[in-house]
């Protein structure tokens, strides 16, 4: 889960303020206590976290807590402002390309993540409507360039190289060819060390003289917490950021990057990777992220994951099906391919307000992206007609498909059994006629 701890720290202090009918300045520097522990174990730095808590403290024992009818939610909207403030107020965009095309030179240390995230960033743009190109600058890494070509091919956006020349010298080369192809932008893949040093700078800085870049954007790993602050202001100060991207934040349990880089460099984190999936990227909400931290979900990040996946015409024979009550197994198969695409499971239950808090209640039961594979092989294994009529299948049939799919004839029963459970439910949601019952509903629980 993203920022786990932290927010489960956060979110339990806040559940026993919610409690309180009324708040005093004892309360709330018990709270307060408790949150800036939870942020220095996070990995925040220091002066960050005591910053945060006396600016939220000082709010909190102010009137507007004080004459509010529900204290507890009223610190609770305090410190989602004040998270948000932290985190930059509001989402920091890319420079549109007003001379294109323009560079955007990816920076940072060997092993964040460089070269992935400059695929994934390309991607990113094209969704958006531009034309972007990838530039393949990193001569020293083996394989960076091999690598990049791969990403290039699998994302269908063409890619310079010229093999172990002078990076400059490729960079240039590269604006002629787009400028010939009509690019929007040229997303350059720079060299990395295991460490900041001299040269490496200095390579940096000649690029960023060359190039008059529209945007210099620093990749660190997100888990490496404050180190990736400190990697931040070095690199800031003798190159002038434009931004960071924030990588491998779906694997970050403590998040002290992500809450720190900003108020210590003052350099927005414009995009954040969540995920090893070539699509898992995506642009970075302050306030959004804020209400994830404090289980308050992300539904309009849903959405958004959503419409990148989801065909609207097949959405509205879905619809159909559903309200007609003939729901089948391919239409489960499908529906499952599509919110498999939308990334991990945890992370989707976290954007839907509450939905943390109620599966921590529900023992013995946790997401298992593995239970989505095993139900996709299922489905598989069945005939066509088995898939349209799931009531034909008896218990010899179930011996084939477990056979068939390498699982074991309970698996099939636990399948099939969800999936008439789900049918009754959207049954009984179309007819509006009361809550549905109890149940596991069609995602594939352990």
């Amino acid at each position: 889960m993203l920022f786990g701890a932290l927010a489960e720290k956060l979110q339990s202090t806040f559940q026993n303020l919610k409690r309180k009918g009324k708040l005093n300045e004892k309360d709330v520097d018990a709270a307060m206590r408790e949150v800036r522990m939870a942020l220095l174990e996070a990995d925040v730095n220091y002066r960050v976290a005591k910053d945060f808590t006396a600016s939220v403290k000082e709010r909190a024992i102010g009137a507007e807590v004080t004459k509010s009818l529900t204290p507890g939610q009223q610190v609770i909207k305090i410190v989602h402002e004040e998270l948000v403030r932290l985190m930059g107020e509001s989402q920091s965009k890319i420079a549109p390309p007003s001379l294109p095309p323009q560079a955007v030179m990816l920076v940072g240390l060997q092993g964040s993540g460089k070269t992935t995230t400059a695929a994934k960033l390309a991607l990113l743009l094209r969704h958006s409507g531009y034309n972007p190109m990838l530039v393949a600058a990193d001569i020293y890494r083996p394989a960076a360039i091999q690598q990049l070509e791969i990403l290039g091919r699998e994302t269908g956006i063409s890619v310079f190289s010229m093999g172990r020349t002078d990076p400059l010298q490729i960079a240039r080369q590269a604006m002629k060819k787009a400028s010939h192809e009509l690019n929007d932008y040229l997303v350059i893949d720079t060299a990395g060390r295991l460490h900041i040093d001299a040269e490496l700078m200095s390579e940096l800085v000649r690029l960023k003289e060359g190039l008059n870049p529209l945007e210099i954007l620093l990749v660190v790993d997100a888990m490496t917490g404050q180190d990736a602050v400190n990697v931040a202001g070095a690199f800031h100060r003798q190159l002038g950021l434009t931004g960071v991207i924030l990588t491998k934040l779906d694997g970050d349990t403590r998040g002290g990057a992500a809450l720190s880089v900003r108020a210590v460099t003052g350099c927005p984190i414009k995009f954040s990777g969540t995920g090893e999936k070539i699509n898992a990227f995506e642009p970075f909400h302050p306030d959004r992220m804020a209400s994830r931290i404090l289980g308050m979900g992300d539904v309009l990040s849903l959405i958004e994951k959503a419409q990148q996946v989801v065909d609207a015409e097949k959405s509205r024979i879905l619809e159909q099906k559903i309200q007609s009550q003939s729901l089948n197994l391919e239409d489960f198969l499908e529906q499952l391919q599509q919110v498999r695409q939308m990334g991990p499971l945890d992370e989707l239950m976290g954007m839907i307000p509450g939905m943390n808090k109620a599966f921590k209640g529900m023992k013995n039961i946790a997401i298992d992206e593995k239970e989505l594979v095993k139900a996709e092989a299922i489905v598989k294994s069945m005939t066509r007609q088995e898939r349209l009529q799931p009531e034909i299948v008896n218990s010899s049939r179930r011996r084939r498909i477990a056979g068939g799919s390498g699982t074991t004839v309970q698996d099939v029963n636990r399948l099939l059994k969800q999936f008439g459970e789900m049918k009754k439910m959207l049954k009984q949601f179309s007819s509006f006629k009361g809550r549905p019952k109890k149940g596991k509903g069609f995602f594939p629980f352990k």
